[in-house]
């Protein structure tokens, strides 16, 4: 009736479930020791889910009995149990009062308290539902647990005098704070120890990531400058990448340097860099103003950039340009110059289709401007401006 015990124990032993709780019954008047084995059987054998209930409301631990018939004999079946648990109850507080002489002062907090275990193990018991879950799960557990703490109050406060107990309440509260004043200095020595020991593993972290930064990329690098001192073209794109490297690792991942090819800044970076190890161009760069992700017009303005940049790898005469671009919210502009030789705009030739197709038609055909300016033998300057819509 309670958690299934008497119909485990039926079924293991083959007899009828209502023998196995009389003798529950009559051990319950032996000072409560059957309600003591029902305890012990409930809180240390394994319950296994039942293959069906002998009523509407039985736990779902519960075991049938092979001889369950009908929903009248289950009925029947039912209420003989209900009446037999009340009589080993009353039976058992009886006989531990007259064995014990102990007035119900005791018995009845000690029953409360009881009461109050079984509704919390009944709701946390293995082959229970575990975690409250519903409504009347949560009013199980709240009901137990109240019905625990006010046993366990009244027995308590039962035995001791109030006065007493506000003279020991007192004595423990300043026995709590003189130890706390006293463990104060301990407390904020073993803080600071903590602090300390966490700051020291920080900053070996911090080491430990530098240096194998420094082995895989600076280190590495040094080693494949030696092996090709003979080739200065290649010492210089080496040294390029590992200063562009070196400097997106120091400036981290909130800077500009490191934002990712997905924005313009990124995007800069990343064709700078594929410029620089492809054509051995060295590019300084400058990226001012707002950010923001890469559509079909800064597309347009980046890949006019980079022809631009190849050009001057290939016609110049140099080995470095500047680049700067800046977004100022409405209008996206890019300068690309260098020192080179330069040209005349007017004489380059029909067939050559670097500056027209590639970097006028480009951007136009997007809406922007492109503006150059060369001179023989001091350079050249070329100026894109893209609007921004929607901006």
């Amino acid at each position: 009736m309670v958690s299934g015990v008497c119909t485990g124990l039926a079924e293991h032993l083959g007899v009828r479930v209502t023998q196995v709780r009389v003798v529950m019954v009559l051990l319950a008047t032996l000072s409560g020791a059957g309600v003591a084995l029902y305890a012990a059987l409930w809180a240390f054998t394994s319950s296994t889910p039942a293959q069906s209930s002998p009523g509407p409301s039985a736990p779902a631990t519960s075991s049938t009995s092979a001889s369950s018939g009908s929903a009248a004999t289950d009925h029947r079946e039912r209420r003989r149990g209900v009446a037999l648990a009340v009589l080993g109850v009353v039976g058992s507080v009886l006989s531990f009062m007259v064995t014990t002489a102990t007035g119900l002062h005791v018995i009845v907090p000690v029953v409360i308290v009881a009461l109050g275990a079984g509704l919390v193990w009944q709701q946390y018991d293995g082959g229970g539902r575990g975690s409250p879950r519903s409504v009347f799960d949560w009013a199980r557990v709240t009901a137990g647990a109240t019905l625990v703490v006010v046993g366990l109050a009244v027995v308590v406060l039962g035995q001791v005098e109030l006065a007493a107990l506000r003279s020991s309440l007192l004595a423990v509260v300043a026995t709590l704070v003189g130890v706390g004043l006293l463990s104060v200095p301990v407390g904020l020595r073993l803080w600071r120890s903590l602090e300390e020991e966490r700051a020291a593993r920080i900053r070996e972290a911090e080491r430990s990531d530098i240096a194998s930064h420094l082995h895989d990329s600076v280190l590495q690098t040094l080693a494949l400058i030696q092996k090709r001192s003979d080739d200065p073209a290649q010492v210089a794109r080496l040294a390029r990448r590992q200063e562009r490297e070196l400097r997106q690792w120091l400036f981290g991942a909130g800077s500009r340097m490191s934002s990712g090819a997905a924005t313009v800044a990124g995007a800069v970076e990343v064709m700078i860099g594929d410029v620089e190890d492809v054509y051995g161009l060295r590019v300084d760069q400058v990226v001012v103003g707002g950010d923001g992700p890469v559509g079909d017009a800064e597309d347009a303005v980046l890949g006019a950039v980079r022809e631009a940049l190849v050009n001057v790898a290939k016609h110049a005469g140099v080995d470095t340009a500047d680049v700067f671009v800046e977004n100022d919210g409405r209008v996206l502009s890019a300068f690309v110059r260098d020192r080179g030789r330069g040209f005349d705009p007017d004489a380059v030739d029909g067939d050559r289709h670097g500056l027209a197709q590639s970097i006028r038609h480009r951007v136009e055909s997007r809406g922007g401007t492109v503006r150059v300016r060369s001179t023989l033998g001091r350079g050249t300057e070329i100026g894109i401006e893209m609007p921004l819509e929607g901006e």
